[in-house]
């Protein structure tokens, strides 16, 4: 599961989530990829879930980048205790999506594989996605 080795601080406020991805929204490393038409917090698992969707449909052929991390700790107090007494304990990490945002990026498989992949991966996440391809795209013909 994803989550930062060390961090500087344990604990984070909420925090907003208002406006489009300012960077991470174009296409850097591959030629297909999932970008995010809604905000939300993903969390690790969900990535994961994700990543594995994905290459599972392309049989490990090609090459996979992720390029969200999940940063953000969320606490959660344990069940059945009262309010007060400070906040909770680190539970999980999310990352902050925002729309826009490309989530997946993968390279070196056909495009009718690469769409399908993409297409299972984002079942796995919580936010309304779209599929996006390099502008410069030629599809080889073998």
């Amino acid at each position: 599961m994803l989550q930062p080795k060390k961090t500087k601080y344990r604990k984070q406020q909420k925090g907003k989530m208002k406006g489009n991805a300012g960077r991470g929204h174009q296409l850097a490393f591959g030629s297909f990829g999932i970008k995010t038409m809604e905000e939300a917090w993903m969390t690790g698992r969900q990535i994961e879930a994700a990543r594995q969707a994905i290459t599972r449909h392309m049989k490990r052929e090609g090459q996979l980048w992720i390029r969200i991390f999940p940063d953000k700790p969320v606490t959660k107090k344990p069940a059945e205790v009262r309010m007060g007494k400070g906040k909770g304990a680190p539970e999980y990490f999310v990352a902050r999506i925002t729309p826009g945002r490309i989530l997946f990026e993968i390279e070196g498989v056909p495009l009718a594989i690469a769409k399908e992949a993409l297409r299972l991966g984002a079942q796995k996440l919580p936010v309304a996605t779209k599929t996006v391809v390099r502008r410069d795209y030629v599809e080889e013909v073998l």
